[in-house]
């Protein structure tokens, strides 16, 4: 009968690729009580290496981490594996992020904190079309400063050139980036 199901629901070894020990261990733990067999890299490097070597049949890829950007181990797993279900977890959600990681091959895009079983329901839903709507959802001002920083980040965080783009006055800008997030 395991003969006849899909490959990626057979193979339940997993990747996960977060600089956040402690947040990789937990979810490393919660994903091996949920039948997983589940290796964990700390970066870049070490995630291109299982990539090249081992590519599992799931990951969980957080976007920014000390050595480079998760998007780099999304295309390396894409391309050892054109059947790895890849979900993507940042701590700085933008649209645009969320995007070019489904274009580089993952299949989600969750904002941490995300637990174990939001992260199971990613990998393993094939049928939905659109991932429910969020219980929560960014307000307006949030999603102003999420885009803004993205602008900021493009522009190689110069403000002059930042404010430029975004049609605004210095000064303005350099107010709003000394801010912290707006909640929620």
């Amino acid at each position: 009968m395991s003969d006849m199901l899909p490959a990626h629901i057979r193979d339940r070894t997993l990747l996960i690729v977060d600089d956040d020990a402690p947040l990789r261990n937990r979810l490393a733990r919660a994903m091996e009580q949920r039948g997983f067999e589940v290796r964990s890299a700390a970066g870049v490097a070490e995630g291109l290496d299982v990539a090249a070597h081992r590519p599992p049949a799931y990951a969980v890829i957080d976007m920014r981490l000390e050595d480079g950007n998760g998007l780099d181990v999304v295309e390396a797993l894409r391309d050892a594996r054109h059947d790895i279900r890849i979900v993507m977890l940042t701590g700085y959600g933008n649209i645009a992020s969320a995007v070019t990681a489904v274009k580089k091959g993952a299949i989600d895009y969750l904002a941490k904190p995300a637990d174990a079983d939001q992260i199971i329901a990613a990998l393993l839903e094939h049928d939905r079309p659109l991932p429910p709507p969020p219980e929560d959802p960014m307000s307006a001002d949030r999603v102003r400063w999420e885009h803004i920083q993205r602008v900021f980040e493009q522009c190689n965080r110069n403000v002059s050139e930042t404010a430029r783009r975004l049609k605004m006055h210095r000064r303005t800008l350099q107010r709003i980036l000394n801010k912290h997030a707006p909640r929620g």
